[in-house]
C-alpha cells in the first residue's frame, strides 16, 4: 500500500534526501490488543499473575480494550493494577517474554502495519516503536517485526525486582519530548517523519511530526483527526509472525481461520488474565504527582 512516504528533500543540505523515521504507537496500532493482554497467559501460567488478581482487575481490562484510551481511564487502570506488578522479578518477566514471544504475539500483530514498516523502510526510514508499556515487552515485540528503535517506560528496579516506581513513563507529552530527544540524537527530521496511534492520548506524539495517522479512530479520535487534517487509517487483516535466522517470516493469515485464532488469542487473555491490561500503566506503577 502507499500513503505519501516519498523521500522529502531537505533545504539544509542542498536537496539531499532528509533523514526521516516513522513512529507507531504498539498497543491496538501494531498489535490488535495490549501487550499486556497478549502475555496475561504465560504471566499466569509462570506465577507472577494469580486468578484471583485476574478475576478482581477483569473489569478494569475491558475497559481499556474496549474503550476509548482517555487520560481518566487510563489512570483509573493504572491505580487499580499498579501494585500487582511490584515485586515481581525482572529476569523471569523477561524470560516469560522471551519464551512466549512467537505464541503471544503471532495471532494480534496487524497485517497493515507490517506492510508500513516495510513501506517505510524501502524509503529509507528508520521505524521507532513508541509505547508507554513496558520496555521489557516492547523491545521484544520490536525487534520482532523489524523496527529500529524503542521509546517505552522504564521502572525503577530494586534487587532485581520491580519497586512500583517509574524512571520515565512514556505516556502522553513525555512520548512527544522522547521522539525529539531520539530525532536530535539520531538525525530525523521530524517534519518529514510519521506517527501511527489509535489514541486520542497520542494527540502530542502525532502533532511532533509532519504527516499523522489514526488507526481505526473511534468517532471522537476522528473529529480530532479531521481537525488536525491526520489521516484515518483501517487496520483489519493479521499475520502470523515467526522468528528466522536474523530476521521475521511473516505468514499471511485471512477468512475464518485468521478470525478464529484472533478472537481465540484475545479471549484466552481476557478471560485467563484481564488484570494485565496496558502494560503502560501496570509497568509505570505510581506517576509522579502532578504540580
Amino acid at each position: 500500500m502507499s500513503h505519501g512516504h516519498t523521500s522529502p528533500t531537505s533545504p539544509a543540505d542542498g536537496g539531499a534526501p532528509a533523514r526521516a523515521a516513522a513512529f507507531f504507537d504498539l498497543d491496538k496500532t501494531v498489535i490488535a490488543t495490549s501487550a499486556a493482554s497478549a502475555f496475561a497467559r504465560p504471566f499466569l501460567s509462570g506465577g507472577l499473575l494469580t486468578r484471583r488478581a485476574a478475576v478482581r482487575s477483569a473489569a478494569a481490562q475491558l475497559a481499556f480494550l474496549l474503550g476509548s484510551a482517555t487520560e481518566g481511564r487510563t489512570e483509573r487502570v493504572r491505580a487499580q493494577l499498579s501494585a500487582m506488578v511490584t515485586g515481581w522479578d525482572v529476569e523471569r518477566v523477561s524470560s516469560i517474554v522471551a519464551a512466549s514471544l512467537q505464541d503471544a504475539i503471532g495471532p494480534v500483530v496487524y497485517a497493515e502495519a507490517l506492510d508500513l514498516v516495510a513501506e517505510h523502510h524501502a524509503a529509507g526510514h528508520d521505524v521507532v516503536v513508541v509505547s508507554a508499556s513496558s520496555a521489557e515487552l516492547v523491545q521484544p515485540i520490536a525487534e520482532l517485526i523489524g523496527a529500529d528503535e524503542v521509546i517505552a517506560s522504564r521502572m525503577g528496579v530494586a534487587d532485581g525486582r520491580y519497586t512500583g516506581e517509574i524512571a520515565f513513563y512514556a505516556y502522553g507529552p513525555a512520548k512527544a519530548s522522547a521522539m525529539r530527544d531520539l530525532a536530535q540524537r539520531r538525525g530525523y527530521d521530524l517534519a518529514a517523519s510519521s506517527a501511527y496511534t489509535d489514541s486520542a492520548t497520542d494527540a502530542p506524539m502525532l502533532r511532533a511530526v509532519g504527516h499523522g495517522y489514526v488507526v481505526n479512530p473511534d468517532r471522537a479520535l476522528r473529529r480530532l483527526a479531521e481537525h488536525e487534517g491526520w489521516t484515518p487509517l483501517v487496520f483489519r487483516r493479521h499475520v502470523a509472525v515467526s522468528t528466522g535466522r536474523g530476521r521475521a517470516t511473516l505468514r499471511r493469515l485471512s477468512g475464518p481461520a485468521a478470525r478464529d485464532r484472533v478472537v481465540l488469542g484475545l479471549a484466552a487473555g481476557l478471560v485467563t488474565a484481564a488484570a494485565l491490561a496496558a502494560w503502560a500503566v501496570l509497568a509505570a506503577g505510581r506517576r509522579h504527582p502532578r504540580p
